[in-house]
């Protein structure tokens, strides 16, 4: 049986300890995932239902995620399409800042560039609800840099989902924060009604802080805060 997208065929039944809610069948990736929901205990993500992110995310899936400051949108790092779609999503412009989701800061490198003091501070206060404006490597994709100073945003999340998930995945996932005027997330009802069938799956943990994260520019001589947000600016003083 293929694993392609146009040749998925597959039923998924709602379990009562998680899993993709509504039992349907059908092919293709769109059909099959499209607007679900995936229930997770926030603590402890079970391993059996985090396989089933992955097979979204490797099939060009979107997906809506809660992290430790809001609810976010992401996608592997190299599918086009995918990152078209959350662009539509968002309604972007070329000079938005993309962010890579890392898991930790081992292969901080591979992706952006960064100074002795620089990396001292990001493994100073990460994990945590920060997000860090950085030079991006040459292995970064055009589409995913600053259309003008050719940046890219580095994060890494304490959230246990996230963790999980890239814990499966071999590379950072590429992501952007879920803002869309009018609304604000609370929880994935508050997602579902909002993106309304556009994403792939939603991910449900139960209450999700909305507060963005912080987001610090290392790209000069200094620290610039760009946004205060989640992630406390004490480290300052």
């Amino acid at each position: 049986m293929s694993r392609g997208l146009g040749d998925v065929y597959k039923s998924f039944f709602f379990q009562a300890e998680g899993g993709i809610r509504g039992a349907q069948e059908s092919r293709g990736l769109g059909d099959v995932y499209k607007g679900q929901v995936i229930s997770f205990h926030s603590e402890n993500p079970q391993s059996r239902i985090i396989k089933q992110v992955i097979d979204v995310l490797e099939r060009g899936g979107v997906i809506a995620y809660p992290t430790d400051s809001g609810y976010a949108l992401g996608c592997t790092l190299g599918d086009k399409k995918a990152m078209d779609q959350i662009v539509n999503i968002r309604k972007l412009s070329k000079h938005h800042h993309f962010t890579l989701m890392l898991k930790d800061l081992s292969h901080v490198g591979e992706y952006a560039k960064l100074n002795n003091a620089g990396f001292r501070l990001l493994k100073k206060i990460l994990p945590g609800a920060y997000t860090f404006i950085l030079e991006g490597s040459k292995d970064i994709p055009n589409r995913l840099l600053n259309g003008k100073s050719k940046t890219i945003g580095i994060r890494v999340s304490n959230n246990p989902i996230v963790q999980a998930i890239l814990e499966n995945l071999t590379e950072p996932m590429m992501s952007v924060s879920l803002i869309i005027k009018g609304y604000e997330f609370y929880n994935c009802n508050d997602v579902k009604v909002a993106l309304n069938g556009s994403t792939d799956l939603i991910i449900d943990a139960g209450h999700c802080p909305p507060e963005p994260t912080t987001v610090i520019d290392l790209t000069g001589d200094g620290v610039v805060i760009l946004r205060e947000g989640a992630g406390s600016i004490d480290f300052l003083n």
